[in-house]
């Protein structure tokens, strides 16, 4: 996984990741290991909120920030609330991987809109898979339900029935990785 996130995200367009969950949550070790082994900065943020370590590193040029649905949704009206110069585009994260949860087209709704050079990542992965095992970059014209994409590089994804059979496209299954 961390060798596919060093080929994937822009690691060292920026200066630093921040680490702003527990070092014990699996989502973590994107933005812990990650930036390390690109020969990176780590941005810990102790004793505040994870939306107060989120809107603190929007204002110091970080490559990547890892964070859920809710935290996009959160941040909507403290980034409105700010001027141009406080959060410029190109001081903005290169990276926005983006899981723990369902990503829906009201979720990047506004992103889209009002910063369309930035580049989302819906990221799929139980914990059971290290974190995430498959990826979708998020189109300009991507909008309800995203899809969780292509499996990352050492990963197989497969869509079974009830008997373990592969189904046709378009059919419903359970999802199966490998």
């Amino acid at each position: 996984y961390l060798d596919w996130c060093l080929a994937t995200y822009p690691l060292t367009a920026g200066q630093g990741v921040p680490v702003q969950g527990s070092i014990g949550f699996d989502a973590t070790i994107t933005s812990l290991f990650s930036p390390l082994l690109a020969g990176q900065t780590l941005l810990f943020n102790l004793g505040i909120t994870e939306i107060e370590a989120i809107q603190a590193a929007l204002t110091l040029g970080v490559s990547l920030i890892k964070l859920t649905p809710a935290h996009l949704r959160a941040l909507e009206p403290l980034l409105l609330a700010q001027s141009a110069e406080t959060f410029p585009v190109e001081q903005l994260p290169k990276a926005w991987v983006i899981g723990g949860e369902a990503l829906h087209g009201h979720h990047i709704s506004f992103w889209q809109k009002h910063f369309p050079t930035v580049a989302l990542f819906n990221e799929y992965g139980p914990t059971e898979a290290t974190v995430g095992c498959c990826v979708y970059r998020v189109n300009a014209s991507d909008d309800g339900s995203i899809p969780i994409g292509r499996p990352i590089n050492g990963a197989q994804l497969y869509v079974l029935d009830e008997y373990l059979a592969p189904v046709p496209v378009g059919v419903s299954g359970e999802l199966y990785i490998g």
